[in-house]
């Protein structure tokens, strides 16, 4: 087992960088000398936006979006669209698609996916609260964003099931070629998708 180079707070601060995704030992060590280097303009106003944070921010019960208010910014917003709900599987899918710019409609965060393996199963998500929202009459399409692995298949085929009587239009996202993706980079998989998903030129 290495030996530690420094005190036991710096060591402590390396150890939780280092549970962030994307950190690994070497990249949590580099982040926490710089955080230690800049500790006036970078090190204190982290630790003072972390603090305000872990005291304010909140679970949207409406949408499972996090926010430091509930109901969420986003279900507050009048210019959303009431007829669509997208069904995300995490927040940070929500942030991706507001970053395009492509939808104004309203969201769902699943919580995750079901998985066999993680022993992940519907209690466990947020669909329940998903069938209520799909229940309003406002509601005419769900499109289900969710990613294009064997989990969030299954995922969207049980969320399908469980709305499905309930006379909405579900729509999933296209899968296949990216703009600007040339084909020879592509794998086989998103080659057959873009295949089915063709459409007329």
């Amino acid at each position: 087992m290495p030996q530690a180079v420094a005190g036991p707070e710096i060591e402590r601060l390396i150890q939780l960088l280092a549970r962030m995704p994307g950190l690994g030992p070497r990249s949590a060590r580099r982040a926490a000398l710089q955080l230690i280097k800049k500790r006036d303009t970078l090190l204190g106003p982290l630790s003072e936006a972390m603090r305000v944070a872990a005291e304010r921010i909140v679970v949207c019960h409406e949408c499972g979006n996090v926010d430091t208010s509930d109901p969420c910014t986003i279900c507050r917003d009048a210019s959303r669209d009431p007829t669509t709900v997208v069904v995300v599987e995490d927040v940070s899918d929500l942030w991706a698609l507001e970053r395009s710019g492509a939808v104004q409609a309203r969201y769902h965060v699943l919580g995750g996916v079901l998985s066999a393996l993680d022993g992940v199963r519907p209690e466990h998500l947020n669909i329940a609260r998903l069938v209520e929202r799909a229940s309003d009459p406002a509601v005419k399409e769900v499109i289900l964003a969710l990613n294009a692995t064997v989990d969030g298949q299954t995922t969207a085929h049980y969320v399908t099931e469980s709305i499905g009587h309930l006379g909405l239009t579900i729509t999933r996202l296209a899968h296949g070629v990216p703009v600007g993706g040339e084909l020879d980079y592509l794998d086989e998989g998103t080659l057959s998708a873009a295949i089915r998903s063709r459409t007329a030129f």
